[in-house]
């Protein structure tokens, strides 16, 4: 079976990099954490740009190295302490592309020169994502003899994916992508960044602050702290799993894997076929029969004992709560089953007595179609 091993750890002055990851080989893997818990230091200890070492075997460079990463059985490092002869290939010998921040073409060549730097890395009989499959995945056919001066932030960073696919990389990292660009700019690349997780058999390891990213692009995910991996696991396990800090708070919400059955055009609106039965949400786009990921945020989620009538919210389950935490001041976070499909709610404390909820109660969960994202 495919994975990548990732075990680092790395001291900087008062912060230590501690981690030891077993990670899919295929697949979108999100690291998610806060400013400083390590992210894009773990990003470059894997591209082998952070802690070179020294001297053969153990510990060495700058604030040591020891470490070990393996990525689908090829060892591109291994200078733990009890190595005697270390193994680390150089950065130019990791068969990865890495896309930062900022876009970094070179603004003296054409776009086409950017993706032939690209290309020329690669002998031809280790080609294995030609230059138009880059293109016409990034959506950039049109853009090839434009200057990147010439391009808006988001055709920026769509021709500097292009680029680092057109190494054919054991490996993609990607290093908060999206974090420059504005709502509307992040909105025209993430559907291309879709495209690259279901149409390319590379493993991606996708940095972000953002959790709307890390719930529509993310198979698995993991959670860094202080430079320690808290958790690691499917993204929608540990979305929803009550004893982490991530399935808390505002921002917490469930992932939902589902089947697009019907079309109301004249609506705008599509329905999908879940676990738990079937989800309406604002979205004029999808065709029957799309895979989706939805998004179901706890705050959107209300309860009641009897299915209601006569209502405006068309989502209405019935779910069992499976555990009740505490969340914030005067509110509870309730886990929820819907017939395997998991779900979150966050209401007051008032409601939860008024309801008399407790693990093993039967209740209906409500959400309103235009707070669905999918």
């Amino acid at each position: 079976m495919s994975s990548i091993t990732a075990t680092f750890k790395r001291v900087l002055g008062d912060f230590t990099l501690d981690v030891s990851l077993q990670l899919p080989g295929r697949g979108v893997t999100a690291i998610f954490g806060p400013s400083g818990s390590g992210k894009t230091t773990l990003l470059r200890s894997i591209a082998g740009l952070e802690g070179t070492p020294s001297g053969s075997g153990g510990l060495g460079g700058s604030g040591g190295s020891g470490g070990y990463l393996a990525v689908n059985g090829d060892v591109w490092q291994d200078t733990r302490v009890n190595v005697r002869k270390g193994i680390f290939k150089p950065v130019h010998s990791r068969s990865l592309g890495y896309v930062f921040q900022a876009a970094n073409l070179f603004n003296h060549l054409s776009v086409q020169g950017n993706l032939d730097y690209g290309l020329r890395r690669i002998p031809l009989a280790e080609r294995k994502v030609s230059l138009s499959q880059a293109t016409e995945l990034l959506g950039i056919e049109k853009l090839l003899a434009r200057q990147p001066n010439t391009l808006s932030g988001g055709e920026r960073q769509r021709v500097a994916i292009a680029r680092a696919l057109a190494t054919s990389p054991q490996l993609l990292l990607m290093d908060e992508p999206l974090a420059s660009l504005d709502a509307q700019r992040k909105a025209e690349v993430l559907p291309y960044l879709e495209r690259l997780h279901t149409e390319l058999d590379i493993p991606v390891l996708y940095v972000s602050h953002s959790l709307d990213e890390v719930a529509r692009l993310a198979d698995h995910l993991v959670l860094l702290e202080a430079g320690k991996a808290t958790a690691s696991g499917p993204t929608r396990a540990l979305m929803t799993r009550l004893d982490l800090t991530l399935a808390h708070g505002d921002a917490a919400a469930a992932v939902i894997d589902a089947v697009v059955t019907r079309l109301e055009p004249q609506y705008c609106l599509a329905h999908a076929g879940f676990a738990g039965g079937e989800i309406s949400l604002l979205n004029p786009s999808l065709h029957v029969g799309q895979r989706i990921r939805v998004r179901v945020q706890a705050r959107d989620v209300s309860l009641t004992l009897e299915r209601q009538q006569g209502t405006s919210i068309q989502n209405i389950f019935a779910v069992t709560v499976t555990l009740v935490s505490p969340d914030s001041p005067g509110q509870v976070m309730v886990g929820l089953d819907a017939s395997g499909a998991t779900l979150l709610a966050r209401i007051t404390d008032k409601s939860r007595d008024a309801l008399q909820l407790q693990t093993g109660s039967r209740v209906y969960a409500q959400v309103k179609g235009v707070a669905v994202l999918g």
